[in-house]
């Protein structure tokens, strides 16, 4: 399969599907290559609609994938790590375990998420081990670019 070519300096969903006979479920992201990826780890909320944001790294790029449930994750370049732009682009995505899917985070952004189902479970894979994160950790406020309300429609 040819390998997909990106601007690494944006955000990106890998996609993925699920393929469904008589014997069950099987679902993937074929497109989705490890390479870089150092760590691991999983997070769930404790109940719907928590938002759990804004983390940046200037060094460490992410990827996460939602294995239960769905969320909406943002994602914006940080143009001022002291005092980042409250107008800069933000990147929002809704990602959920019925499409198997991998957003990539690009390093140089913060990144959250809210839990939409209250089973949501994410998983992120770092290009970071945990010590070389510890130094390059940013948080912002939850709400700093509150992007999470939903809208009817």
């Amino acid at each position: 399969m040819a390998e997909i070519k990106r601007d690494i300096e944006e955000p990106y969903v890998i996609e993925g599907d699920i393929l469904v006979d008589d014997r069950g479920e099987v679902g993937y992201v074929n497109d989705f290559h490890f390479k870089g990826v150092k760590r691991f780890y999983t997070v769930t909320n404790h109940k719907a609609g928590f938002v759990r944001a804004w983390h940046g790294h200037r060094k460490e790029g992410k990827y996460v994938t939602v294995t239960s449930g769905s969320a909406i994750i943002g994602v914006v370049k940080i143009d001022n790590w002291e005092k980042p732009s409250k107008n800069n682009k933000i990147f929002r995505y809704i990602l959920t375990a019925k499409k198997p899917s991998v957003l990539y985070i690009p390093p140089g952004h913060a990144n959250g998420f809210k839990s939409l189902v209250e089973n949501a479970v994410l998983v992120f894979f770092s290009t970071s081990t945990i010590d070389e994160s510890k130094n390059d950790d940013i948080r912002f406020d939850p709400r700093y670019w509150d992007i999470w309300d939903i809208p009817e429609r």
